[in-house]
């Protein structure tokens, strides 16, 4: 296990319990309780937990982790999924990107489709974008239009929020938005942990012609703080295949085509 990933345990423990001893996290991971010690020191360091005498305690009650702790996390599922969710672009149109694990896998497997980037008159895929990470994907392995929006930068997941990139989406028209969720419930609709992303996330919903949600199963049926969209603009939904079937069940009655890879 590298350290990314170790940190990004030991925080869902945190989360799960509040406090954590070195010798339960060194247990529960199986790593020395040399290393569950830096661990906690340098987490401590970045303001993600505090230090006790003997183990630490969560900061607050849930964690937005930065992008790059995310990675690990249900990998082979996001990378299905991105799969799955690219199949459903076509040559010569134009696609909305936000930021996030599952997206960085939506992106990598268009970048990677001989089709989307042939170079022929009218072949060529726009993809309009607020993340950062995306576009450098992007940019690096494709011959695609990338267009981004401006704004300010959140660290935590590389995405652009603001009124400026704002602007810029209310003068485009997105033929279909992939769209990175927090949490998707037939309720609730679809949410992110953060307002102004959830913010530029509605801007994107509202200027596409076709809404399709990107979440694993572990996001179906949460809660998450700022909502997106209700469930009503919501045309598609891909996850994977370890989501319940009474789940998809509530979906599909809600009118919500789903797409388990």
């Amino acid at each position: 296990m590298d350290r990314y990933a170790r940190w990004n345990a030991l925080l869902e423990l945190l989360t799960e319990s509040g406090r954590v001893t070195v010798e339960e996290a060194s247990e529960r991971l199986d790593v020395s309780q040399a290393t569950i010690r830096r661990d906690f020191d340098q987490l401590a360091q970045q303001q993600m937990i505090t230090r006790t005498r003997g183990g630490a305690v969560a900061n607050g009650v849930s964690y937005d982790l930065p992008l790059r702790y995310k990675s690990a996390k249900h990998s082979a599922e996001k990378q299905r999924i991105g799969e799955a969710a690219a199949r459903l672009v076509t040559p010569g149109t134009v696609v909305g990107l936000n930021g996030g694990t599952t997206i960085t896998e939506v992106a990598r497997a268009l970048a990677v489709r001989p089709d989307l980037n042939a170079g022929g008159e009218g072949s060529q895929l726009t993809v309009v974008t607020n993340a950062l990470n995306i576009a450098n994907e992007l940019l690096l392995r494709s011959r695609m239009k990338i267009v981004v929006a401006g704004g300010v930068v959140r660290p935590q997941s590389f995405e652009v929020v603001g009124p400026l990139g704002g602007a810029l989406l209310k003068e485009v028209t997105l033929d279909i938005v992939l769209l990175g969720v927090d949490a998707l419930d037939v309720e609730l609709g679809a949410a992110s942990h953060h307002e102004g992303e959830a913010s530029m996330n509605s801007l994107m919903v509202a200027r596409a012609k076709r809404v399709v949600v990107i979440a694993d199963s572990s996001k179906l049926g949460g809660h998450a703080f700022a909502r997106i969209c209700p469930i009503s603009k919501i045309e598609t939904l891909v996850t994977d295949s370890g989501a319940p079937a009474a789940t998809i069940a509530a979906f599909q009655d809600a009118g919500v085509d789903v797409i388990t890879a």
